[in-house]
């Protein structure tokens, strides 16, 4: 149970600074940030969840029975992550790419204190169990200041590509065959740069690389010395009472500072024949995952292929909801439809199974999901992009990017697309 107290905060942007702040000193730590970006499906304008009274940490053998367990009988609030490779938890599918960030492949704790804000309303939770060191804690975030930027981190981060230009192009060539055979029509193609022994202050990169993105689902995480800094734009799923919400990005163009290029570069992305392609790919094939879980014809698609502006890029985005029965689990939901399409392709799983050969690095994290369960049994997950992962304890470093080859692709293009959506990363690495 949870003792709730609600303020009136009078500086929201500073007070979710020193709410971050503040929040470093705990071992788990879940940051997320809408930057007050408008979208239609939103809950919390901001949310802070540190200091796990209880948690769940497995690979991924029998991992979503084991959350489905440890949701029902906790009952409360939830935050974590789904990695990538639980794919090898809903199909029979293998992870053997070089990993070195040696992540958990799922993890969730159930934290003692939690701050919810929605405009200027902030809402506590404490677990009762520490409900008296509400006072306290309250005047030590309001006496937390910026951090120092003295702090930011040891010599330059050497940044190194894991595939090469050339060695690029012909992986995507290669996909490109297995499109024109039909094995698949669709695929989204990863590639990592990392830095090993990389010493960086993470929420210093953190607070920089949300500062020149400004995306509706920014995450902050920390479990322990593992580190997630993301500026994701995209949601995965969202679950509001009966309501499945989609919303799947495919189709991305670099933005300008003049005003008429930019804007050109929006309406050339809006009739984009091979972006619009495979956009309603996958949208096709969230529809399809969607009903395994929805009420008999609740599938339907509230946007298709509508442009939203971000700081970096303009992106493709549509929107694909279901209703579902209540005795439906979220956890079922979920393992029906993960991974999300928009980062395997279609076929699911031909094209899993192919950029699994393909890729020469293990996902993890990036490309999976960060986000909450509620005790009512909702909940809302990002997708993990454009985001920097960090090993704390070997000092390893990684990013990831990709994107979406179809029979349309240009192997030159997709590169310089993946070398855009990598601009934020190398920006704040670089500084």
């Amino acid at each position: 149970m949870r003792t709730h107290f609600s303020k009136t905060i009078s500086n929201v942007a500073t007070f979710k600074n020193q709410l971050l702040l503040w929040s470093q000193q705990f071992r788990e730590v879940i940051f997320l940030d809408s930057n007050n970006y408008h979208q239609q499906y939103t809950s919390y304008d901001c949310i802070l969840a540190v200091d796990a009274f209880t948690s769940i940490k497995t690979d991924y053998h029998n991992a979503f029975d084991e959350l489905k367990q440890y949701q029902q009988t906790t009952k409360d609030w939830l935050f974590g992550y789904l990695s990538y490779d639980l794919k090898n938890d809903v199909e029979a599918l293998q992870s053997k790419n070089q990993d070195g960030l040696q992540f958990p492949d799922l993890y969730f704790f159930q934290p003692k204190k939690l701050f919810l804000i929605k405009g200027n309303q902030l809402e506590v939770q404490y677990l009762r169990l520490c409900d008296d060191e509400f006072v306290y804690d309250f005047e030590e975030i309001i006496q937390s200041s910026e951090i120092e930027e003295e702090v930011v981190m040891t010599s330059a981060v050497e940044v190194k590509q894991r595939i090469s230009k050339e060695n690029y192009i012909q992986k995507v060539t290669k996909i490109l065959d297995h499109i024109h055979r039909g094995d698949i029509y669709e695929a989204n193609f990863c590639m990592e740069f990392f830095a090993e022994n990389a010493a960086i202050e993470p929420l210093t990169v953190y607070n920089k690389l949300n500062e020149i993105s400004t995306p509706p689902f920014a995450t902050f995480f920390k479990n322990n010395t593992d580190y997630l800094l993301s500026a994701s734009p995209e949601r995965y799923m969202k679950k509001e009472g009966f309501k499945i919400i989609s919303q799947p990005i495919k189709g991305t163009t670099k933005r300008f500072e003049e005003v008429t290029l930019d804007e050109k570069s929006k309406v050339d992305l809006e009739n984009d024949p091979k972006e619009r392609s495979e956009n309603i790919m996958i949208v096709d094939l969230v529809r399809n995952d969607l009903s395994h879980t929805a009420s008999k014809g609740s599938v339907t698609v509230e946007e298709l292929c509508q442009i939203y502006s971000f700081k970096q890029v303009h992106q493709m985005i549509s929107t694909v909801v279901s209703k579902v029965d209540s005795s439906i689990a979220p956890i079922d939901i979920l393992k029906t439809t993960f991974p999300m399409g928009s980062m395997t392709g279609a076929p699911k799983i031909s094209a899993m199974n192919i950029i699994e050969a393909l890729e020469e690095t293990k996902r993890g994290l990036y490309s999976g999901s960060v986000g909450y369960f509620t005790p009512q049994n909702d909940f809302d997950f990002n997708v993990v992009i454009r985001s920097i992962l960090y090993n704390a304890k070997e000092n390893y470093l990684s990013f990831s990017v990709g994107s979406a080859i179809t029979s349309l692709s240009q192997p030159e293009k997709e590169y310089e697309e993946c070398l855009l959506k990598a601009k934020a990363m190398f920006s704040v690495l670089s500084e």
